[in-house]
Parts: C-alpha cells; sequence; structure tokens
C-alpha cells in the first residue's frame, strides 16, 4: 500500500506492557456502578472530554506554580519574592516600639525614684535652694509628661498587630516611636543630670533626718516613762492629777509625732519632739519625786506649826522690852516699834490660818496649792520673827550705846582713817572727789557726838548717825579701788 501524500504515517503499532494492561482493566472493572452500563458505552465519550480538560490544566499550571515557587524560594531563609519589604518594615517598626517601651519604663522610674529624692528636700530643708530644686522638678515634670504623651499618642497611632499592615505605614510608625524614643531618652538624661546637682541639698537633708527618727524616738520613750511613773505614784495610793493632766495635754503632741516631718516638716517635728521630751520628762521627775514630796510637806507642816506656836511665846514678850525701851529712853528710841505686838499675833494667826488649809491641800492630794501655802506661811513667820526680834535687838544695841559710846565711836573712826590712808597712797594731795566725802563723813560723825551731851540724848538717832557715816566712807573706799583698777 502506498502511502498518500502529505498525509503523515501512523505509527507502528507498540502492545502495551503487562501491567498497564493490567491496570487499565481494573479500572474498568472499579468504575463506580452509579455510571452503569452506559458509562461503560460512552467511556471513550468521557476519555476525550478529560483529554481537554487535562489539556487546559497543563496550560494553567505556570500561573498556579508560581505562587508555590515564591513561597519555596522564600522560604529556608530565602527572601520573599512579593511581601517581605512590609514584613521587614512590620519587623523594625515592633523593635522600635518595644525600644520606645522600654525607655518610657525607664523614664518613669527615674521620675519616681527623683521625686523621693525632691520630697526628702522639701520635707527637710526650707532654704532657698530647696524651694528653687522643688520648682526645677515640677518643670521637668511637664518635660516628662509631654515626652510619655508623645510615646502614647506614637502606640495608639499605630497597630502593629494588624495583618494587612503595609511597607508605608510600618516604615511612618518606626520613626514616629524612635523619635518617640529618642525624646524619652534625652527628658530622662535631663533628669539624671538633675539628680546629681541635687547632692549636697540630698545630703544635708538626709542629716537632718537621721537626727529626726532618734528624736521623735526619744520623746516616745519619755511620754512612756512618764505613763509608767504615773502608774508607780498611783500604786502608792498618790493621785497625782496635775501631772495626769499635764501628761495628757501631751497627747496631741504625740499624734502630731506620729504624722512625720511630711506634714509638719523637719524643723518643726525636730522642735516638738523635743519639747516633748522635755515636758515629759519633767512630768516623770515630779511623779518619781511625788512621794518624797508627799513626805517634805509633811515635815514642813510639823516644823511650821512648831515655829508658829515659838512666834506665839516670843510675841508675848514684846511688851515687856518695849515697857522697858519707854522707861529707859526717849520716845525717838522706841516709837516706832508700838505697833510690834500687835502686828506680830495678827501674823502669826493668820499663819496658822494658813497651815490648816495647806493641811487641808496636802489631805486631798493638791500637792501644788500645799506648797504655795505653806511657802505664804513661812514668810508671814519670817516678817513676824523680825519684827519680834528687833524690839530685843533695839533694846540691846541701846544698852550697849548708853553703858559705853565709844565703842562704837570707835569703830566708826577706824572706818574713816582707813580710808583716808588709802586715798593718800601713792599721792601728795588727794583726790578731791575722794576727799571731799571723807571730810563730810568727819564732820557728821563729829555732830553725833555732840548729840550725846544733851540731857536726855538720842542713842536711836546716834547709832543711825554712825551707821551713815560707815556706809557714806565704804562708798569712799569702791570708789577709789574702781579707779585705781581702771589705771586713774
Amino acid at each position: 500500500m502506498t502511502a498518500t501524500p502529505g498525509t503523515p504515517a501512523t505509527p507502528p503499532y507498540q502492545p502495551p506492557s503487562t501491567a498497564r494492561t493490567r491496570r487499565d482493566r481494573r479500572a474498568v472493572r472499579d468504575t463506580p456502578t452509579l455510571l452503569g452500563r452506559r458509562a461503560v458505552r460512552d467511556t471513550p465519550t468521557l476519555l476525550g472530554r478529560r483529554a481537554v480538560r487535562d489539556t487546559l490544566a497543563l496550560l494553567g499550571l505556570p500561573l498556579l506554580a508560581a505562587p508555590l515557587l515564591a513561597a519555596a524560594f522564600a522560604g529556608g531563609g530565602t527572601r520573599r519574592w512579593f511581601g517581605g519589604r512590609a514584613q521587614n518594615q512590620r519587623a523594625e517598626a515592633q523593635a522600635a516600639k518595644d525600644a520606645a517601651a522600654a525607655a518610657f519604663y525607664e523614664l518613669d522610674t527615674a521620675q519616681r525614684d527623683l521625686r523621693i529624692s525632691v520630697e526628702t528636700i522639701a520635707a527637710a530643708d526650707d532654704s532657698p535652694a530647696a524651694r528653687r530644686a522643688v520648682t526645677d522638678f515640677a518643670a521637668l515634670g511637664h518635660r516628662v509628661d509631654e515626652a510619655s504623651r508623645r510615646y502614647i499618642e506614637a502606640v495608639d497611632a499605630h497597630d502593629l498587630d494588624r495583618d494587612a499592615l503595609e511597607a508605608g505605614p510600618a516604615a511612618r510608625a518606626r520613626t514616629e516611636l524612635t523619635a518617640a524614643r529618642d525624646e524619652l531618652l534625652r527628658v530622662r538624661r535631663e533628669l539624671e543630670e538633675f539628680g546629681r546637682s541635687l547632692g549636697p541639698l540630698l545630703d544635708k537633708a538626709e542629716t537632718r533626718l537621721a537626727r529626726l527618727v532618734p528624736a521623735v524616738e526619744r520623746a516616745r520613750q519619755s511620754l512612756l516613762a512618764a505613763s509608767n511613773a504615773l502608774d508607780a505614784v498611783r500604786a502608792k495610793h498618790l493621785r497625782a492629777d496635775d501631772l495626769a493632766a499635764r501628761l495628757a495635754a501631751l497627747a496631741p503632741e504625740l499624734t502630731r509625732l506620729n504624722q512625720g516631718a511630711g506634714q509638719h516638716g523637719v524643723d518643726a517635728t525636730l522642735e516638738r519632739a523635743e519639747r516633748v521630751q522635755r515636758e515629759a520628762g519633767a512630768i516623770r521627775a515630779e511623779a518619781e519625786r511625788l512621794p518624797e514630796r508627799a513626805a517634805e510637806i509633811d515635815h514642813r507642816l510639823v516644823s511650821l506649826r512648831t515655829r508658829a506656836q515659838a512666834l506665839t511665846t516670843r510675841t508675848e514678850q514684846v511688851e515687856p522690852v518695849l515697857s522697858e525701851l519707854r522707861r529707859r529712853f526717849t520716845a525717838a528710841c522706841w516709837q516706832d516699834l508700838q505697833q510690834v505686838p500687835a502686828l506680830a499675833a495678827g501674823q502669826v494667826r493668820l499663819a496658822e490660818l494658813r497651815l490648816a488649809e495647806a493641811r487641808a491641800a496636802r489631805d486631798d492630794q493638791r500637792w501644788a496649792d500645799a506648797t504655795a501655802l505653806l511657802s505664804t506661811v513661812r514668810a508671814l513667820l519670817n516678817a513676824t520673827d523680825e519684827a519680834v526680834s528687833a524690839a530685843g535687838d533695839r533694846l540691846a544695841r541701846l544698852n550697849a550705846v548708853q553703858k559705853d559710846p565709844q565703842e562704837e565711836l570707835e569703830r566708826t573712826r577706824f572706818a574713816i582713817r582707813d580710808a583716808q590712808r588709802l586715798a593718800m597712797e601713792g599721792r601728795t594731795t588727794p583726790d578731791p572727789r575722794h576727799a571731799r566725802p571723807l571730810d563730810d563723813a568727819v564732820a557728821r560723825l563729829e555732830r553725833a557726838i555732840g548729840t550725846l551731851a544733851e540731857h536726855h540724848p538720842d542713842y536711836w538717832h546716834f547709832l543711825g548717825e554712825t551707821e551713815a557715816v560707815r556706809q557714806s566712807v565704804a562708798r569712799v573706799v569702791a570708789l577709789i579701788r574702781e579707779d585705781r583698777g581702771a589705771g586713774h
């Protein structure tokens, strides 16, 4: 047979392999029953359609394989062909966000630490430098707030966890977050520099605060000791109500001490602690001395009563003394003593009345009242004693000068001569400031001696004149020594 021209020759027949024949037969045999016989009959048609479909699949294979190939090349550390730049920008923005968050935390920590230092200085120091430090810290606080606000706005403005984040927004997020971090770091450096400048003020404040804690503790211990002392006194059946009231008045001060220097200041707290310690110590000392004080008051009550009784007896003896003075001497020698008996008796009666009041105060344990009344009694008895003694002393001195006036004269003349020798020591002529008073003293003594020649001499006047002369001479001696001490 001759082949038709232009028609390709039919390829030679190649019988299928045994394995392929068996596979085809099994495929036909295993065809689903739903197809039935028609499916078997129409197998060539189905096969034709399948061929067309397979051909189309092969044509679209390059398009479907492109993403798969890109993913394959991106894996294993190889850069993605599509979307890789956005992922890198997202990673860089996330790193910038983390860095800004760390800077924000560090700035917040630095500000809180510095605030503690500034508050310490403000509480312990009221100097202009300390007040200026507080003002400067407040200004820095505004800088911190502004930097923090910028950081928070940058974080809120960009959602780095969004799946569809593109490269442009990620780059902008990285830029803004980096700028926020840089600002946070700058403000933190300013805070650190400011903190270093506070060193001297902080050292001074801490030194004062170191004094504060022991002072407050000493005040508390003093209050506790005073309370314990009062308890011990009450155990001895002594009320000590006044001491208890004084201790109770310190309770508000203890409350203020417990509130601390942060509320009241270091200076005021130190002063308050010292005052509380001092007053509580005084209360404790008085409480501890109270049993002794009670015993002392009892002793004084007995002693002053005995003395009042003795003065009553002595007052009764004033009248005979006055009688003798009236009989032997002129009226000028005793006239000022006429009221002594009545005055002494009245003072003794008043003293006894005050003694009774002091006894009642002691029984009521009003220790301050008892002490004050006993002091009044003592003053009354002292005045009475002086008045009663004055009458006896007057009579004794008048008797002595009446018997021998020369002793009083020699005593006065010796004082004058001693002053005159002192005035002339180292000089040829005396200083008029010294000589004139001494000459007047001599003349005054001569006049006093002349009164003794009268019929009824006034011995009391004579004794007064000699005493006055000696006092004037003593003043001249003091003046001379003062001038020589000054180099005149």
